[in-house]
């Protein structure tokens, strides 16, 4: 989670919303990523897109089967979604996100019964650091 945390701290030193992510497999970070949204001008370069990409290019495949993510923020429904296309085993979170988050504070999208695939979880791990470093931001902006 640290390192998710180091790319949390890389989008924000580049103006960005402080999110970032890892994708670890057989105990190696094979992706990375932060929020890119401003700076690329796109929509879907959130940071668990980004460390997905990555991680898949790694591995010259589309399924992370055995791969675990870990985000500084809890996963909103695009990026749930494409957790659970890659079939990515165990996601681990930081902070909760009451207004879009797709894992466990509006819907349990990454274990949905109805789908393919069912993730782990782990959440609200270094919350507080996770927490403090997009309240400082969005404080900064008012």
């Amino acid at each position: 989670m640290l390192e998710a945390i180091a790319e949390a701290e890389l989008a924000l030193a580049s103006g960005e919303v402080p999110i970032g992510a890892v994708v670890v497999w057989d105990g190696k970070i094979i992706g990375r990523g932060h929020n890119r949204r401003e700076q690329w001008k796109d929509p879907t370069a959130h940071a668990e897109i980004l460390a997905i990409k990555e991680a898949a290019q790694y591995l010259d495949q589309w399924r992370l089967t055995n791969a675990s993510l870990y985000v500084t923020l809890e996963p909103c429904p695009m990026c749930a979604g494409a957790i659970v296309n890659a079939r990515i085993k165990t996601l681990v979170f930081g902070a909760y996100d009451p207004k879009a988050g797709a894992v466990s504070s509006l819907m349990n999208l990454v274990q949905d019964k109805r789908l393919n695939h069912f993730v782990e979880v782990y959440d609200g791990i270094c919350q507080n650091e996770c927490r403090q470093l997009l309240q400082d931001f969005f404080q900064d902006l008012r």
